[in-house]
């Protein structure tokens, strides 16, 4: 019984915020709120500037490492556990897998920031 209305509450919900959205005016924007600067100045260059893929690879490396390091952060309580050995051999896994990576980065230039 609790599904069902939770159910139809959600659909009630979801059509009311469908219907309101159609009904609400369609915004068509200014050609100065369409112009890539709005404090009064003429743009000079282009509005965006390409970024190299190199940063993304860094980027990319550093949420790699970041992870690594919330993957590792409740070891010391999985030591406490029955088997430790198990959660000991997993995260030397872990960091030997990603330190091989890093080598290979390396060796491979992805990490040189300039060409």
């Amino acid at each position: 019984m609790a599904l069902s209305i939770m159910l139809l509450t959600t659909m009630v919900l979801s059509a009311l915020l469908l219907l309101i959205n159609f009904w609400l005016p369609q915004s068509s924007p200014e050609e100065q709120k369409l112009s890539p600067y709005e404090c009064g100045f003429d743009p000079i260059g282009p509005a965006h500037i390409p970024l190299s893929i190199r940063f993304f690879l860094i980027a990319i490396l550093f949420l790699l490492f970041d992870l690594e390091i919330a993957l590792l952060l409740p070891l010391p309580w999985a030591m406490n556990l029955t088997t430790p050995q198990h959660q000991a051999i997993m995260a030397i896994a872990l960091i030997v897998l990603l330190t091989l990576g890093l080598v290979y980065e390396w060796l491979q230039g992805g990490l040189e920031w300039a060409e």
